[in-house]
């Protein structure tokens, strides 16, 4: 890759099980096509694989990326109880620690609330309530040299924050200056009506910007157009990493599958899949030039 980006790719997207037994070949994979970040789903951050899973991400030259997998009620940050909020920041940091014994040095995620099918807008005041705990583990993260981002999503998975306008106002209320933002091109199809509009706007904060087609699968078939997407956002001064997500039932695990809402197959093979995503990335970097 001839960019200064590093590019990234969700580990799910080849495999389901992202265990030290059955790593090395997929990290092999990515690290041959010039990924230099792989993301992993979220994990206990007391799972005894972590010096395996450092060792084998060491071993390639390749930094790991997590995911905190978001709130439950029990731990809700933009809850009215202190303690449930007390305990989401304890969750928060534990993913943290998580990063740094993994050896990475950016978590991705969800932290601001419970993922899943929302039923009602969020409470009065838990916006606020949220942001402000957010942004106290992004401090965390930062003293430990992690960065934090939060993901924007669909109105179908959460009625928190669905625009890049809502996480740039959620940011400024985190009253941190190192909580980014993670946009996602499946998500922004949905909610946003210009999308580069939206990365421009975001860009003071944007710390990953996500490749995921509108059907879920392979990047050249669907409503997004990433080569555009990566040269408008490279165009516009963006230095952070370029990710790939997809994903289908025919890999993921079941529960996976269907917390997700993936009901299909969107695409059978993963190495074609990340084998086009970097060509295409690549044609972005390209078309930022000209």
């Amino acid at each position: 890759m001839t960019s200064a980006n590093p590019m990234a790719c969700l580990i799910n997207v080849l495999i389901g099980d992202a265990s030290p037994e059955a790593l090395p070949s997929s990290l092999d994979t990515l690290k041959n096509l010039g990924y230099t970040h792989v993301v992993l789903g979220p994990m206990d951050p007391a799972t005894p694989d972590a010096p395996a899973i450092k060792q084998l991400f060491a071993e390639r030259g390749l930094s790991p990326i997590t995911i905190f997998g978001g709130q439950s009620p029990e731990t809700s940050v933009g809850s009215e109880d202190a303690d449930v909020r007390a305990a989401g920041l304890t969750a928060m940091k534990a993913t943290v620690d998580l990063t740094v014994a993994l050896g990475g040095t950016q978590m991705n995620g969800v932290p601001y609330g419970v993922f899943g099918k929302p039923d009602a807008p969020a409470p009065s005041g838990y916006f606020a309530r949220a942001a402000r705990e957010v942004g106290k583990a992004a401090e965390y993260a930062h003293d430990r040299g992690v960065t934090m981002t939060f993901e924007v999503l669909n109105r179908y998975e959460t009625s928190l924050i669905n625009t890049a306008v809502q996480a740039m106002d959620f940011a400024e209320l985190s009253e941190s200056e190192h909580l980014k933002i993670h946009l996602d091109t499946f998500h922004m199809s949905v909610e946003e009506a210009d999308m580069f509009a939206a990365i421009t706007h975001a860009l003071p904060r944007l710390g990953y910007l996500e490749l995921g087609q509108s059907g879920r699968g392979k990047l050249s078939t669907g409503v997004v157009d990433p080569v555009a997407v990566v040269s408008h956002a490279l165009k516009s001064g963006y230095t952070g990493p370029i990710g790939v997500e997809a994903f289908t039932r025919t890999i993921l695990p079941g529960f996976v599958s269907d917390a997700l809402a993936i009901w299909r197959e969107p695409y059978t093979s993963g190495l074609s899949l990340v084998t086009e995503a970097a060509e295409l990335i690549e044609q972005g970097v390209h078309a930022s030039k000209n």
